[in-house]
């Protein structure tokens, strides 16, 4: 076993003054409100989400289904949980008749009246389409209906894809934090 760190950014965004609204998608793609019975579709996208990205060494129940799950039920059951700031994506297109879930966000309010980001994914296959921003808009709407002024996520600093698009929709960098995580020696 070695220890590694893993360097994150802490970054903020500024809500009042924003005018955030929900955003449109590409055709087939649904955003679909929070609804405990969608718990499972929740953990699944996430999983699909993290579970081959160096999240997933960072915070190894990402890389797990069954964490994934026991990770939502964790989020949904605490004290500052927000539906409203909490939303799945889906994707059908003209000829299927299955929804396919591919991406995920949670929205808590923390102890100081701050939102906070939870675990923002969207399957690999649909990356580079908008629905990373499209969840966070999503989110962010929600905290402003919550009357949260100020939002928050941690990102690891590797993902710059991430970072870029925090950056680009109004988050600045606010500290550096570092994460340690043993992991197993191979060999």
């Amino acid at each position: 076993m070695g220890l590694t760190y893993f360097k994150r950014f802490r970054m903020e965004i500024e809500l009042a003054g924003r005018g955030l609204e929900m955003p449109s998608l590409p055709a087939g793609y649904q955003l679909h409100a929070w609804d405990f019975d969608l718990i499972e579709h929740h953990a699944f996208a996430k999983y699909m989400s993290f579970r081959s990205e160096l999240d997933a060494n960072v915070f190894p129940c990402l890389g797990e289904f069954d964490g994934c799950s026991r990770l939502m039920n964790e989020i949904q059951n605490k004290e500052g949980f927000l539906p409203g700031a909490t939303w799945l994506l889906s994707y059908q297109d003209e000829f299927d008749f299955d929804l396919e879930y591919c991406g995920t966000v949670q929205g808590i309010r923390d102890r100081t009246g701050v939102g906070a980001i939870q675990n923002l994914g969207v399957v690999p296959g649909h990356r580079g389409l908008g629905l990373g921003r499209a969840l966070m808009a999503g989110a962010l709407c929600g905290f402003q209906r919550a009357g949260l002024r100020r939002a928050y996520l941690e990102v690891t600093s590797q993902n710059e894809g991430a970072v870029q698009l925090y950056e680009d929709i109004g988050f600045r960098r606010v500290r550096t934090v570092y994460k340690a995580v043993e992991l197993a020696s191979v060999g």
